[in-house]
């Protein structure tokens, strides 16, 4: 998964926020009014569309959307 397409879902979820049009990826989810929730509901979209399951515990101690890329990237499955 690349940063835009997890951009994409963000944005889905939340609607237009001040911070993703740009260099997000280590900003703070506090910083970008991202709560908890919405990396949640991030989480299962890609589990809908991706087929791969991050686990809720694992998205406890997610601060920033590259953390929640990596964790995403860590367990999807490898495409031919």
């Amino acid at each position: 998964m690349t940063l835009d397409e997890l951009r994409a879902i963000l944005v889905e979820c939340v609607g237009a926020v001040t911070g993703l049009d740009g260099d997000f990826a280590d900003v703070d989810f506090d910083e970008l009014g991202i709560d908890s929730l919405v990396v949640m509901e991030t989480t299962a979209r890609v589990r809908q569309r991706f087929g791969v399951v991050v686990p809720d515990d694992a998205t406890a101690d997610l601060r920033t959307p590259a953390a929640l890329l990596d964790a995403i990237n860590a367990v999807r499955p490898a495409l031919d």
